[in-house]
């Protein structure tokens, strides 16, 4: 059973008179970087362009270039797109490590497929959000906090956990419990979720409004009960409290005969074995020099797909249907 680290587990103090350099403002930086800053860690930001070090200034946090930032701080919190991490940790981040730094993670890909190898003098440990960078920002404020990954892969000063622990704590990590995890099964999760689980839903989804709406049903209805009105997002929601059997048990006999008497119908042995052919393509690494080399291509392939799926004619049925339902400004956000 992995080890859950709660509140109490965590002192900010562990933090004291360590400068927290967020590395990267962008989509969990930004937020992370807000919520250290608001449980009174001293922070600075240091990024890639003058854009992103004026918008961290106008959110009133002092921001730089990646290299002063590392050369000032002690922890220094990794939150660039993995894909480019590699390049600028080798060009300013490495050279300016200094003896008892510690490099914190937001996620485990590139130490976990060796794109990233730390020196032996500095910790190295993983604090990785189970949500995207908005929601992290929106339940620190709400109080909620959110679920982590955490691990410590180097522990050199033999404070390691504690200032990650501490860390998590300001960030509002230990408030939704964080997990403990090897690097490699952060990154392996990560991976199978984005790769198995949000395919799957796109394809049923895509497919069943298909067959809906080619038999007369109005594709505004149809998009709407899928999963615009938000009915689903809030059965995740519920899910995330109770757990999946409550929250289904939780609906009316209909609902719940319905599923239950049809669950077997999608017991598709295929299906599983996609899954684990998926899993061993991450786990042997062979995803990871296939995205580096996509990286290295352009992103040819990955725009192609991209450009595939917004032709589709549920792309534009789906505009349409915000449209009708005011929704547009507030997608397009």
């Amino acid at each position: 059973m992995p080890f859950i680290y709660h509140e109490d587990d965590g002192d900010q103090n562990d933090l004291s008179g360590r400068q927290v350099s967020i590395i990267g403002y962008g989509n969990l930086g930004r937020p992370l970087a807000l919520n250290l800053r608001d449980s009174g860690i001293n922070v600075l930001v240091g990024t890639r362009g003058e854009d992103s070090r004026e918008q961290a200034r106008e959110d009133g946090v002092e921001a730089t270039t990646i290299e002063d930032a590392v050369r000032r701080g002690q922890i220094i919190f990794m939150l660039l797109p993995d894909e480019v991490m590699p390049a600028f940790y080798l060009e300013q981040v490495s050279p300016y490590l200094k003896r008892d730094d510690m490099l914190v993670f937001g996620s485990a890909y590139n130490v976990a497929f060796g794109f990233i190898e730390a020196p032996a003098f500095v910790d190295v440990g993983l604090l990785a959000p189970r949500l995207m960078g908005a929601a992290v920002r929106e339940r620190y404020e709400s109080g909620e906090g959110f679920c982590c990954f955490v691990s410590v892969g180097q522990d050199a000063s033999g404070q390691a956990w504690r200032r990650l622990l501490g860390l998590a704590r300001a960030a509002g990590a230990l408030r939704g419990g964080a997990i403990e995890v090897s690097f490699e099964q952060e990154a392996e999760l990560d991976l199978f979720t984005q790769q198995v689980l949000l395919p799957v839903m796109q394809h049923v989804i895509q497919k069943a409004a298909q067959l809906l709406i080619s038999r007369g049903y109005p594709p505004e209805a149809v998009l709407t009960e899928l999963y615009l009105s938000g009915e689903f997002s809030l059965f995740l929601r519920q899910a995330e409290q109770k757990g999946l059997l409550p929250t289904l048990k939780s609906g009316s006999l209909t609902s719940q005969y319905g599923t239950f008497s049809r669950l077997d119908r999608f017991n598709d042995l295929k299906l599983e074995r996609l899954m684990e052919v998926t899993l061993d393509e991450i786990h042997t690494g062979r995803f990871a020099q296939e995205w580096a080399k996509e990286a290295a291509d352009g992103y040819r392939r990955l725009n192609s797909l991209v450009r595939s799926q917004e032709d589709l004619e549920l792309s534009e049925l789906e505009q349409q249907a915000l449209d009708l339902l005011g929704r547009s400004d507030d997608f397009d956000a």
